[in-house]
C-alpha cells in the first residue's frame, strides 16, 4: 500500500472523497511528549475509495483534507470523534460537520456504554481485528506493510458499520437523539481551552480560599506554558506539586525550596521564579473572585433515599428503551436532582428528559410510583383513582 505524500496526489484523492454521499475518517496521532496531539497518519474509506495520508510527509499541505472535513453534503463517519475532531479543530481551526460517531450510535442503539470498536465490529460485521499495531509509534517512518494493513482496517470496517447503525437508528426512531449529541461534539465551544478554567480538572481537595486562590492562578499558568512549549502538564509541574504550593503557599526561594514534590533546584531556576510570581498574584487575588469551596459534605439520609429511588427509575427506563443508562444520566446528575429541580444536567434538557429528566422530577415531587409489575419495575401515577 502506498501512502499519499505529495499535494497533487491529496488534492485528487480528497477530490474523489468529496463526491461520496459519506466517508469513515480515523486518524493516528501520538501525544505523550506533547501538549497537543501530533498528527501522523491520516485513513478515509468511501463505498469505492480507500485512502492513506502520510500527514507527516515533508511539505505535505493539508488544505484539501481540512477543506472535506466541511464539506456539508459528505457526511464524516467516526468512532470516538472527540479526539479526531479536536486534531482537526486545532490544526484548521474548522470543526467536521456533519459527523456521524458510531460509538454514539451504538450506545443510542442500545449496545450498552461506551461499546469498544472491537467488540462493535464483531457483533455487527462478525470480524475478529487485529489489534497487534495498536501501539506502535505512528510518528516513525517508514511504517511497514502490517502496520498500514492495520490502520487502513479500521475505516474499512468504519464503513461497513454506518449502514447497519444508521438502519437501526431508523429503525428505532432514535436519529434525533444522536443529531443531539453530534450538535455538541461539533460546537467549537467544545473544543475551547481556558487556562483561567484549568483549575476546575484538579481533583484535590482545598481547604482554605488562599489555597484556593493559588491553585486556580497556577493551574492557569501551567496550562499556559504547556500550551506555548507544546509539552504536557506534568512537564511543567505535576498536580501534586501543584496542590503542595497551593497549600503552602512559599514567598522565598527557601520556602519553595523546602517541598517534598519539587526536585532539587527547581526553586532557583527559572521557572521556580515564575512559580513565586504566580503565588504572589494568587495570595493578592479579589477574594470576590474566588469560587466557594465544595466541602463534600454527605447527602442527607432523605436525599439519599431519593437517589436511590431514582437509580431503580433509570435502569427501568434504560431496560424498557434499550438503552446505556449511562448515556441517560450519570450518578452526578442524580445526585443533582436529588438536592434540587433547577440544575442544568444534560438529563433536564432534550430527549434525555423526555426519556427520563420529566419522571424523575415527576418520581421526586411523589407524583409517580415505582412498582413491580409481571417482575418488572414500572411507573404508575401515584394520584389516587376515583374509585
Amino acid at each position: 500500500m502506498d501512502l499519499i505524500k505529495s499535494n497533487e496526489e491529496l488534492a485528487v484523492a480528497c477530490a474523489r472523497l468529496a463526491a461520496a454521499p459519506f466517508i469513515a475518517v480515523d486518524t493516528e496521532f501520538m501525544r505523550e511528549q506533547t501538549f497537543w496531539p501530533r498528527l501522523c497518519l491520516i485513513q478515509i474509506a468511501s463505498e469505492d475509495t480507500e485512502v492513506l495520508i502520510d500527514s507527516l510527509a515533508p511539505g505535505l499541505d493539508l488544505k484539501p483534507f481540512f477543506d472535506l472535513m466541511v464539506v456539508e453534503r459528505v457526511l464524516k463517519v467516526f468512532h470516538s470523534a472527540r479526539q479526531d475532531v479536536e486534531i482537526v479543530h486545532h490544526l484548521a481551526h474548522v470543526i467536521p460537520h456533519p459527523i456521524f460517531d458510531t460509538q454514539v450510535a451504538a450506545m443510542v442503539c442500545g449496545f450498552g456504554e461506551a461499546v469498544s470498536y472491537t467488540m462493535l465490529v464483531k457483533r455487527l460485521l462478525g470480524r475478529n481485528l487485529d489489534k497487534t499495531s495498536r501501539f506502535t509509534d505512528w510518528s516513525r517512518r517508514p511504517l511497514s506493510d502490517r502496520q498500514l494493513t492495520y490502520a487502513l482496517g479500521d475505516v474499512v470496517h468504519l464503513r461497513d458499520l454506518y449502514p447497519q447503525l444508521r438502519a437501526q437508528l431508523d429503525k428505532s426512531e432514535r436519529a434525533s437523539w444522536l443529531n443531539e449529541e453530534m450538535a455538541v461534539l461539533t460546537d467549537p465551544a467544545t473544543y475551547e481551552l481556558h487556562p483561567e478554567q484549568a483549575w476546575k480538572r484538579l481533583k484535590m481537595r482545598i481547604k482554605t480560599p488562599k489555597a484556593l486562590a493559588v491553585l486556580m492562578e497556577l493551574a492557569a499558568w501551567r496550562e499556559r506554558e504547556a500550551q506555548t512549549q507544546d509539552v504536557p502538564r506534568a512537564r511543567i509541574l505535576k498536580d501534586e506539586a501543584l496542590y503542595d504550593i497551593a497549600s503552602q503557599a512559599p514567598r522565598t526561594i527557601d520556602d519553595l525550596g523546602s517541598l517534598r514534590t519539587l526536585h532539587n533546584g527547581f526553586a532557583r531556576s527559572t521557572r521556580g521564579r515564575a512559580v513565586l510570581e504566580v503565588v504572589g498574584r494568587g495570595l493578592e487575588r479579589d477574594p470576590k473572585t474566588i469560587p466557594p469551596i465544595e466541602r463534600g459534605e454527605p447527602m442527607p439520609p432523605e436525599a439519599q433515599a431519593v437517589v436511590d429511588l431514582l437509580r431503580v427509575l433509570l435502569k427501568a427506563t434504560a431496560g424498557r428503551h434499550g438503552v446505556a443508562p449511562k448515556l441517560i444520566a450519570t450518578s452526578e446528575e442524580l445526585e443533582q436532582i436529588a438536592r434540587s429541580d433547577d440544575g442544568d444536567a444534560a438529563v433536564l434538557r432534550g430527549w434525555r428528559k423526555k426519556l427520563f429528566g420529566d419522571d424523575a422530577l415527576a418520581l421526586k415531587r411523589g407524583e409517580l410510583a415505582l412498582v413491580v409489575d409481571g417482575g418488572e419495575v414500572s411507573v404508575r401515577s401515584a394520584k389516587s383513582s376515583p374509585e
